[in-house]
């Protein structure tokens, strides 16, 4: 439990109008870094080879259950193992705060240089934060990136301006280059109904400024905010934003996203845009624009868009802000299910098709793939066990050709299928040997009645593969396992 502070001791609160910019201070003079979703990396260290952020929101930190805590993995030469890894908490050494029950800690992740010293940071979400006297206000945590990784020295609290009971501030989190005119990237934050986007000037790690405002949308359709995705979607060289969500009030249920452009005077609003609550970001054309993916696991039938077993839309990102009236970044989107021909399976009530997704080169061709998770996949008679697909990217765009699936009666996968497991109900792209082939990361929450297990493929030439996989789970860097849902939550 944290102390209420004011507004203005977090930060200078501003208002973000919908289809107005949030312009960045002139004074700020830095060199953006990479745009493109395929080009972010979660480099803690700063030795060239990605990193792996994992939470565990339900861990037991020193008796205290759900408190929560994450693990870092290092990447190498030979990817990453189990050696180069540790667990943080909020009793980690420097973390403000103190892990307490139901804090949350992990179940929302983001990564990106925020104070533009080269060295890629940790951003944890801890929506059950309790901030005195109010319960589940939430926060967030910064943890910096230095030549020596992650840890909880000088590490940084940011909390709402105004906290509010029952608001989870942290549920979502995404970090990006949105400016032109900021050295490092900019924060983004949601509770359930607002945006907080946060800049720290350079070479500094407390007092970030911050601009709220309620997240935007089509009258009638207010989206309840569930995940962020970042990418290039019109290729003007500054990151553009969607809060994914469900809908809430008229016709509830529905996945909505809210789009964002980066242009040079700040982050615009455009529109809203049919899918979620879950996002991902690719070129999966490799036209130089980076691609919207959206899994919509779960939704009434409206007409073909959704179906009960899940769908998960394409927008391709085009030049410019994409045709007048378009309803995504550049084309209407293209909806792929479990009975699109050529895909493994067929769509059944409660798959959850789409709940996981990532978007990454797999098999090095310059085309990003999709990984897309249904936890709630029957493994023949074993209820909601769950199973991993791959789709692949091409000329053309996202293609059943070459599609593979996996659950854990497959042939190399460690493991059995068992009722509940929810393999799938996270997925991650991730290069940790940085040989531009990405491995899948596949994470089961529900596995061991809730501790949560997460299994690793590797890549090669024909992508990902399930020979020679491996599973690691939170006690295997030291943490409490039970009903700790290891790999609730795996930075994308």
């Amino acid at each position: 439990m944290r102390t209420n502070r004011s507004a203005a001791v977090v930060a200078a609160a501003f208002l973000l109008i919908a289809g107005a910019a949030i312009a960045a201070p002139s004074a700020y003079a830095g060199t953006p870094g990479g745009t493109r979703a395929h080009d972010r990396n979660t480099d803690f260290d700063g030795d060239g080879y990605d990193d792996v952020l994992i939470g565990a929101p339900g861990g037991t930190v020193d008796g205290r259950k759900g408190a929560g805590y994450v693990t870092v993995q290092y990447g190498g030469p030979g990817g990453i193992g189990t050696v180069r890894g540790a667990v943080l908490s909020q009793n980690t050494t420097g973390v403000p705060g103190a892990a307490e029950a139901g804090d949350d800690f992990g179940r929302a992740l983001a990564t990106g240089d925020l104070d533009g010293d080269g060295y890629d940071d940790a951003v944890v979400g801890l929506p059950g934060e309790n901030i005195e006297p109010l319960t589940d206000a939430g926060g967030v945590v910064v943890l910096w990136g230095s030549a020596k990784g992650l840890s909880g020295a000088d590490s940084d609290w940011l909390q709402a301006g105004e906290p509010a009971a029952g608001a989870r501030f942290g549920g979502a989190l995404a970090a990006a280059h949105f400016s032109p005119d900021i050295p490092g990237d900019q924060l983004a934050v949601t509770d359930r109904t607002d945006l907080t986007l946060y800049q720290y000037d350079a070479g500094t790690r407390r007092n970030a400024t911050s601009r709220s405002s309620r997240i935007p949308g089509t009258p009638g359709r207010e989206i309840a905010p569930r995940a962020m995705t970042t990418g290039d979607y019109d290729g003007n060289g500054l990151a553009d934003l969607v809060i994914s969500g469900v809908t809430v009030g008229e016709e509830p249920g529905h996945g909505w996203s809210a789009l964002f452009f980066g242009e040079v005077q700040g982050l615009r609003y455009d529109h809203d845009l049919r899918g979620g609550p879950a996002v991902a970001s690719g070129d999966i054309d490799n036209d130089g624009y980076d691609d919207l993916v959206t899994g919509e696991p779960h939704s009434p039938d409206d007409g073909g868009e959704s179906v009960t077993g899940g769908v998960v839309g394409v927008y391709y990102g085009s030049a410019g802000d994409g045709p007048v009236g378009a309803e995504g970044p550049g084309t209407p989107p293209v909806w792929w299910t479990q009975d699109t021909s050529g895909v493994p399976g067929g769509s059944e009530a409660g798959d959850g098709w789409g709940t996981g997704l990532s978007v990454a080169d797999t098999d090095g061709d310059g085309y990003a793939d999709v990984a897309i998770g249904a936890p709630g996949e029957d493994v023949g008679t074993v209820a909601d066990a769950g199973a991993v697909w791959v789709l692949r990217g091409a000329a053309g765009g996202l293609t059943a050709t070459g599609a593979a699936s996996w659950d854990q009666d497959s042939v190399n996968v460690p493991g059995v299928a068992e009722k509940g497991d929810s393999w799938g109900g996270r997925t991650r792209l991730t290069d940790p040997d940085n040989d531009g082939r990405s491995g899948l990361l596949t994470a089961a929450p529900g596995e061991n009645a809730g501790d949560g297990i997460v299994w690793a493929f590797s890549a090669g030439t024909g992508g990902v593969t399930a020979a020679g996989s491996w599973t690691f789970d939170a006690g295997t860097f030291g943490g409490v396992e039970t009903g700790a849902g290891y790999g609730a939550a795996i930075d994308e």
